[in-house]
């Protein structure tokens, strides 16, 4: 069985792993990304990952999938992801290609998320969705039809950048009141000075009501009947997230084809967003087995 090295790019951490055509995670490792001084110390780091991975598995992967912070441009030609500041135009895909001498493709790491979510998790079978991950960032991807939604450069489905709330707090990207400047884990620390994980009820259900109006907006625009949710802030909050995430959908997304919509945790766990960069990289085979073009 055909395998794939699949690497998450995040805000907090870099996952790498094997994985196979299946979907089974056959290993993973982790790192912190925090603490890099420059472009090329990261890309080092996770260069070393990369060789501590394929060394702790038999299997050769013939194919290598990416799913990394956005914005980027030209499929993953060059990354900028806004909470890695030292990585600004990055060349990642060349230069993992030149790495690890495999086919090596790109993508925004919601979107990923998507591919995961759908071929194997809370998605499979539905052929319209928007998978989330509301963590360090806030991100999106959305299905329609059974494709992923690309947009020109690969950046469709950035639902952290979405106005929850006109005059809000300002946000990475430039705005203000964007999703994730209001509902992050690292808008959540700075709003109240602590870990995320130690959030109280009112901010639990105030991340919840937010989310849940984001996606409202996408559920009336796309005609979506479904948001799977993951990320350390919307998994760790659990069930009061959620369903302060529903009621807030439900008041919201009240077209005949909206009214319901439903926002559920994602299926894959832990292990979603490295199967996601897995799927990346079989949905550019030809015969690859995912389910979604």
């Amino acid at each position: 069985m055909r395998t794939a090295l699949a690497i998450d790019i995040g805000g907090t951490k870099l996952a790498v792993g094997v994985v196979d055509e299946a979907g089974r995670v056959l290993t993973r490792h982790d790192q912190p990304t925090e603490g890099h001084s420059s472009a090329e110390h990261l890309f080092d780091s996770l260069g070393g990952l990369v060789e501590q991975v394929r060394a702790a598995v038999d299997a050769r992967p013939v194919v290598c999938g990416v799913g990394c912070g956005g914005p980027m441009a030209g499929g993953g030609g060059a990354v900028s992801p806004l909470n890695i500041p030292v990585w600004r135009d990055f060349p990642l895909r060349s230069r993992l290609a030149e790495r690890t001498q495999l086919p090596t493709w790109v993508d925004n790491d919601a979107k990923a998320l998507a591919l995961a979510e759908g071929w194997l998790g809370a998605a499979a079978g539905q052929p319209d969705f928007i998978a989330m991950v509301v963590s360090t960032g806030v991100g999106g991807g959305v299905v329609s039809d059974g494709r992923l939604v690309d947009g020109s450069d690969g950046n469709a489905g950035h639902i952290g950048h979405m106005v929850v709330e006109p005059d809000g707090r300002p946000c990475v990207c430039g705005g203000r009141g964007c999703l994730e400047a209001e509902a992050s884990g690292t808008a959540i620390r700075a709003i109240t000075g602590r870990d995320p994980r130690e959030a109280g009820p009112e901010v639990v259900a105030r991340t919840g009501r937010l989310v849940g109006r984001a996606v409202a907006s996408v559920a009336n625009l796309l005609d979506v009947p479904l948001a799977c949710v993951a990320g350390s802030v919307a998994l760790g909050y659990g069930e009061p997230f959620f369903r302060a995430a529903q009621e807030e959908l439900s008041a919201r997304a009240r077209l005949s084809f909206s009214r319901d919509a439903r926002i559920v945790p994602a299926g894959l766990g832990k292990d979603g967003p490295v199967i996601g960069a897995a799927a990346v990289a079989f949905r550019n085979l030809e015969d690859g087995p995912t389910g979604i073009r």
